[in-house]
């Protein structure tokens, strides 16, 4: 059987119990097994590698010991053991001597992880579905990867589960356009399920790791924080299915919760990948985190302002932000007007408002800059939905051969030979300011179609609402007359 089919097989297993409710839960409850499952099959792999490796579980905890057994423990013994055994302790999980990152990973996946299911007997077929899998054979893991993708992608049904991910096109396509390479810290201060990351680890892979020296380089330059208990552990899930020894770097943690001046040279990174939150509101008290002039709790700002300051000079940043970002004013305004100072604002990519259906329906930008030099002109390339169809959807997404024309478009090393194009066009630093720094520029190219005299269209609005009232009233009178027949 595939491993797609398996996956199936799992889902449909888990949809007879009754304690799970719907996909976010059936997505959190295949990413706890299937991240112990992983963690174990990385485990042998490494104990045969090294001879003084241990895992970061106590025995009686690894998968092997209580899972592998298609036999083994089953029904109400085996939910006493989930829910009275494994969970307490995982989440109180000691971390000590060599494998304390990996055990404060561990730990901090199952601080918030729950067992849904209510059927042992259920619970069984599904581990021994899970068993199917080997991690450790290429093959299966490439394929696993489509599949867990797959199941990302399905978040986007799943209620507010959507905000946490992001079209896959859309980031390979930022990840290729920034070029991250081994040794240059990259963030993502908002990481989601990960994607990002993953889109620039395949990239780096492809490009320039040619030596264990220089995977070891990649990692160890990785940098993520998400703070959100479902998203995290998709994320530390798909850090392991990729390849990723040690996803210690992946923090629990609210980015925005830290005082603003308390980030130092230290914290200074190369690469900001991310698409921040947006459409909602910090917790009360986080914007006084933040200096006077740039305090709100609109997330998407806040997050654009820490950018700014993470960013080394010569840093570079491909950052997603909704329509408001780009026309709003206060706040909006000043931090534009600070990007532009402080950044070369080069590329601002927008996207048709389906990009983010169902989760979300405004339209986005995706803003490219580098830190360090002041911004003189801004190119803009505005994305179509290919001919034929009106608007992405959950059947027809978006997919990086959208991308192809932009990629194209965008020119050499230093984006030299840009033209201007009936989707592509610029506009200077001077038009900027005197627009107030809104950044809500419509493509000059396209031609307003001609709707006609609007008082001519009036008339003929009046004229229409008044047949439609005569038609009204002849009615009335013949169902009166009928009536009174």
């Amino acid at each position: 059987m595939s491993v797609r089919s398996t996956v199936k097989s799992i889902q449909d297993i888990m949809r007879q119990d009754v304690g799970v409710d719907g996909d976010a839960q059936r997505i959190s409850q295949l990413c706890w097994m299937f991240f112990l499952k992983i963690l174990d099959d990385q485990d042998i792999q490494l104990e045969l590698l090294d001879d003084v490796y241990t895992s970061p579980l106590p025995e009686q905890l690894r998968w092997g010991k209580w899972a592998a057994d298609r036999e083994g423990i089953t029904g109400d013994e085996l939910l006493r053991f989930i829910n009275n055994v494994l969970f307490p302790e995982l989440k109180s999980l000691t971390a000590v001597g060599a494998q304390a990152r990996r055990q404060r990973v561990v730990r901090a996946v199952f601080e918030d992880a729950y067992n849904y299911m209510k059927s042992g007997h259920l619970l069984r077929q599904v581990i021994n579905k899970i068993n199917e899998i080997d991690f450790n054979n290429l093959a299966d893991k490439q394929h696993f990867g489509d599949v867990y993708e797959q199941l990302l992608n399905d978040l986007q049904n799943a209620g507010n589960a959507g905000e946490y991910y992001t079209p896959r096109a859309v980031t390979q396509f930022m990840a290729e356009r920034i070029d991250p390479k081994p040794g240059e810290t990259l963030l993502d201060p908002a990481c989601g399920t990960g994607g990002f990351i993953t889109c620039s680890i395949r990239h780096m892979r492809e490009k320039y790791v040619k030596t264990l020296k220089d995977e070891v380089l990649m990692q160890s330059s990785l940098r993520a924080v998400e703070k959100k208990p479902l998203p995290h552990m998709l994320c530390t899930t798909n850090m392991l299915l990729h390849g990723v020894e040690d996803p210690s770097f992946v923090r629990h943690d609210n980015t925005l919760a830290r005082p603003y001046v308390s980030y130092s040279q230290d914290d200074r990174v190369d690469i900001v990948l991310t698409n921040p939150p947006f459409g909602g509101r910090e917790e009360p008290g986080i914007e006084s985190n933040f200096p006077s002039h740039l305090q709100t709790r609109e997330t998407a700002d806040l997050f654009l302002a820490l950018i700014l300051r993470l960013l080394k000079p010569g840093g570079r940043a491909a950052v997603v932000l909704p329509d408001g970002s780009m026309f709003g004013e206060g706040v909006k305004t000043r931090l534009k007007e600070q990007l532009m100072e402080d950044c070369n604002l080069h590329t601002i990519v927008r996207l048709p408002n389906s990009v983010f259906k169902p989760y979300a329906t405004v339209g986005t930008n995706l803003l490219f800059f580098v830190k360090g030099e002041p911004t003189t002109e801004t190119w803009f390339y505005e994305h179509r939905v290919p001919a034929g169809q009106k608007a992405y959807s959950m059947t027809k997404p978006i997919r990086l051969e959208h991308f192809r024309e932009c990629v194209a478009w965008w020119g050499g090393p230093g984006r030299e030979g840009r033209v201007e194009t009936d989707v592509a066009w610029k506009v200077s630093l001077d038009q900027v300011k005197r627009r107030g720094y809104n950044l809500d520029i419509r493509n000059p190219h396209t031609v307003i179609e001609d709707q006609g005299d609007p008082m001519e269209l009036l008339a003929e609005l009046r004229e229409a609402e008044a047949s439609a009232s005569a038609l009204r009233s002849q009615l009335r009178a013949l169902l009166e007359e009928a009536l009174l027949r």
